[in-house]
């Protein structure tokens, strides 16, 4: 029996969601048992979902959990299969895997180190398990092993194990840390780790991934079974269904990324004796003789044929050079297209003003349709979103998106015709429906009304500002109009630059139900939009290009709410959006200090800028990010895409109210007044 067909599964859950998670798990066993698998892992917390937030403190939760458990069990006749679930035990909740051999619970590993960092907040409502302890858990009137243990699966009558299948577990963050549980499982002789995860998206991360797994698999002399979630699952974090699975080094089998499925199965074959031969070649360390972790099972695996050398294929979209560009494409438009079906919504509705930000998120819903069409076929497609009624007859990717994608065009008499020819060429080449209307008359009421009450006429002059933000926000309600009477979800445009500066006008570009741009800063999304113009996004086996973005990437930045002849643009009203994006590396992901951050600019832009300029644009961004804390947290939900994220609620905390950097700032300019002295005093002597 040295050869084993093992398999990963990824599944699409939702916190909660008891019939539908159970239904996705099931169906991913017996999908697995079409092709012969004999072990099975599945995600973290697959059963009630990773982002259940506070309500794991609730009993019943964990109630429900266990009942689907019991339900999923019966599905795994001639199968080993790994489960994840939360647990209750002596009057605490520990997130644990449970083993399931054959219709028989064997155990529960329990996570042994917490994800407290970033959008990660584990340790709220977990406790962490200690390793080498095992206790009793009882379940449905049976008592099982849980907590640090390594199941020993033998063939045959159990005989104390000595040619039992070793299985260990590492749950997501276990395999991140220096101390990890698979140290102590080599020292046991493991054969098989299995690590389910909940690892969200972020860009390139699979690669880190990849390297964990392959490297544990060598590192360890063992097989290494990743897994992970799929999909949407809770609003923000998106999971790109990256699963993979390595044995002595070798990464023999990864699967499909970004797939709009339920669920997907990823298959392999390894070799416990090649295993078993590395750690008989390598081990000098002298082996745990504490048997309470051991956990004793049967189970018959098959005999099978050997096979040839397994590679892993690489996806087409990961061959083009544009990574980047390929992964914020399909991460945004599935976690667009999963808010949109888990919500029950009947498509998305974008104000389209003309500009990069509505044109992204324009392009984003236009992309999802093609992408999903692509994963899982037009009927696939329209049986998910059954909801819909009116896509239903729905024969083209142009049908879907008449009805799934509703733009309007909101002009003033400071609005240009660059703008509405790029609004509405981008909805013709995509084929949402357009809409065109003036609001000026709307501006002129509100204004006059104001204005007969404090007496004298608002002016440009005196009252900038507030002129300019009245237009953005009587844009707001014509617009929810028009979602409501569609059921659709209203998409915010702002974009992280625009976040990090409060540099938006609350109620105007950032109503709406979500904000998918929010993580993405304007300097890149510029770069992605010209891009998706000229080389396109790989879709079934050919770049899809959206020629219709020809116009807005010929457009320099601009608001449109001043008058015309002032000629606005975002830049001059802000700084350059390069090195604002720089600056907000510098100040908010790696915590410098405003001369810190002035510091490095100086060595980044020198010749570029001149020194009063970096010093003016880094003084304005300090005192921006603390005046505009209570914009951010006032934001539409986000998706998460790196480190980068500025969102309150999940990743990035600041308060309200501070002192607004006044001293750090002081500091600053009297270090650039004693730096400006320095250079431009004589050298007297030598």
């Amino acid at each position: 029996m040295p050869l084993i067909k093992v398999a990963s599964g990824v599944v699409n859950q939702t916190p909660m969601a008891w019939e539908g998670n159970t239904k996705n798990i099931i169906h991913a066993i017996n999908e697995a048992r079409k092709q012969q698998v004999s072990l099975l892992c599945l995600p973290e917390l697959c059963i009630s979902g990773y982002g259940c937030d506070d309500y794991f403190f609730a009993p019943d939760l964990v109630e429900q959990a266990k009942e689907c458990l019991l339900e999923i069990v019966q599905e795994t006749a001639g199968m080993v299969v790994a489960v994840g679930l939360p647990v209750r035990h002596n009057g605490s909740v520990y997130n644990a895997a449970c083993l399931i051999s054959n219709k028989q619970i064997l155990g529960f590993y329990c996570k042994q180190n917490l994800a407290n960092n970033g959008i990660h907040y584990e340790a709220r409502w977990f406790r962490p398990w200690q390793p080498g302890i095992v206790e009793s858990i009882e379940v449905n009137q049976m008592l099982y092993p849980i907590g640090d243990v390594l199941f020993d699966l033998a063939i045959g009558p159990i005989q104390g194990g000595t040619n039992g299948v070793k299985v260990g577990f590492e749950i997501c963050e276990d395999g991140w840390v220096s101390n990890r549980p698979a140290r102590r499982l080599y020292e046991r002789g493991v054969d098989i780790i299995l690590n389910p995860s909940a690892s969200h998206f972020a860009f390139n991360k699979f690669m880190t991934r990849e390297k964990l797994v392959v490297d544990a698999s060598r590192a360890f002399s063992c097989s290494y079974i990743y897994t992970n979630l799929l999909g949407n699952e809770a609003g923000r974090a998106i999971y790109d269904g990256d699963a993979m699975i390595a044995s002595n080094g070798d990464l023999l089998a990864s699967s499909l990324r970004f797939s709009y499925e339920d669920y997907l199965i990823t298959t392999a074959v390894i070799d416990t004796e090649y295993t078993r031969l590395s750690q008989a070649q390598s081990k000098i360390t002298v082996g745990n003789k504490d048997r309470t972790w051991r956990v004793g099972g049967r189970f018959d695996f098959p005999d099978i044929d050997p096979v040839l050398p397994q590679v892993p294929d690489i996806e087409p979209f990961e061959k083009g050079g544009a990574l980047k560009e390929e992964e914020f494409a399909r991460a945004v438009c599935l976690a667009l297209f999963d808010y949109l079906r888990k919500s029950r919504s009947n498509g998305f509705t974008i104000s389209l003003s003309g500009g990069a930000d509505s044109c992204a998120c324009t392009a984003l819903c236009g992309l999802m349709i093609r992408l999903a069409d692509e994963s899982i076929g037009m009927d696939r497609l329209k049986e998910k979103l059954s909801h819909i009624k009116d896509i239903q007859s729905a024969k083209t990717e142009e049908d879907l998106a008449l009805v799934l994608i509703h733009n309007i065009y909101q002009g003033t008499e400071n609005s240009s015709t660059d703008t509405l020819e790029s609004a509405q060429s981008l909805a013709e080449s995509i084929g949402s429906t357009f809409y065109n209307i003036n609001i000026n008359g709307l501006v002129e009421t509100y204004k006059g009304l104001i204005e007969d009450k404090i007496g004298r006429k608002l002016s440009w002059e005196q009252d900038d500002i507030a002129l300019q933000n009245i237009q953005a926000r009587v844009r707001a309600p014509g617009v929810w109009l028009l979602t409501n009477l569609s059921n659709h979800l209203l998409l915010a445009t702002s974009n992280r630059s625009e976040v990090a500066v409060g540099y938006a006008t609350m109620d105007g570009d950032t109503a709406g139900s979500i904000s998918p741009l929010a993580g993405i800063d304007k300097h890149y999304l510029r770069q992605w939009l010209r891009w998706l113009e000229t080389a396109g996004c790989e879709v079934k086996g050919k770049h899809i290009k959206i020629e219709g973005l020809k116009k807005v990437n010929s457009l320099q930045p601009t608001a449109e709410l001043r008058p015309l002849a002032q000629t606005q643009t975002d830049e001059a009203d802000l700084m350059p959006y390069e090195f604002l994006n720089a600056l907000e590396k510098l100040a908010i992901r790696d915590k410098k200090s405003p001369l810190e951050s002035y510091r490095h600019l100086q060595v980044r832009y020198k010749g570029l800028y001149e020194t009063e300029q970096l010093l003016a644009w880094t003084e304005r961004f300090f005192k921006l990010w603390s005046r505009n804390q209570w914009k951010r947290e006032r934001y539409a939900p986000s998706f998460h895409l790196d480190d980068l994220n500025l969102d309150p609620r999940t990743w990035c905390r600041f308060p309200i109210l501070s002192g607004g950097f006044e001293k750090e700032l002081k500091e600053l300019k009297e270090y650039a007044a004693g730096a400006a002295m320095q250079n431009g005093r004589k050298r007297i002597g030598f």
